[in-house]
């Protein structure tokens, strides 16, 4: 199995941090994946969540721990954010859109990171951070 990649907006924090925490307990609420009503941090304390998540995964951001600094070089399962260098090689401004960022993704400017990990960057609309574009490849 070769792990299956996904991409996926979440609301804008200036912390990425933050932002990154709101994005997976949003998507924890909408869906539990059968484990019941626990938080993600029981749910990483889990061996069955373990199983899951290696296995198969969720494909959206509940398939990490947690995040790392930007320019960490561990591997996963975290998320990372771009440093500013990896947004400029790929966006001039340094300020992707939804749609540089989708176009980017697409046509391969832009990597989709290795099996368990993943990536995040803010994105703009009228020169405005406005959300968060995650994308990543599951650990199967």
């Amino acid at each position: 199995m070769g792990g299956n990649a996904w991409t996926w907006t979440g609301p804008y924090q200036r912390d990425l941090e933050a932002a990154f925490q709101q994005a997976r307990a949003e998507t924890l609420a909408r869906d539990d994946h059968g484990f019941g009503e626990r938080t993600i941090e029981e749910l990483w304390r889990d061996p069955a969540w373990h199983e899951y998540i290696f296995t198969g995964g969720t494909a959206t951001v509940l398939d990490f721990p947690c995040m790392i600094d930007a320019t960490d070089t561990d591997d996963g399962p975290f998320m990372r954010p771009l440093t500013a260098a990896e947004i400029h090689a790929w966006s001039p401004t340094g300020q992707p859109t939804q749609e540089e960022w989708d176009e980017a993704l697409a046509s391969g400017r832009l990597d989709f990171p290795a099996r368990a990990q993943g990536n995040c960057t803010p994105l703009y609309s009228d020169g405005e951070p406005t959300r968060i574009g995650y994308w990543g490849v599951t650990a199967d």
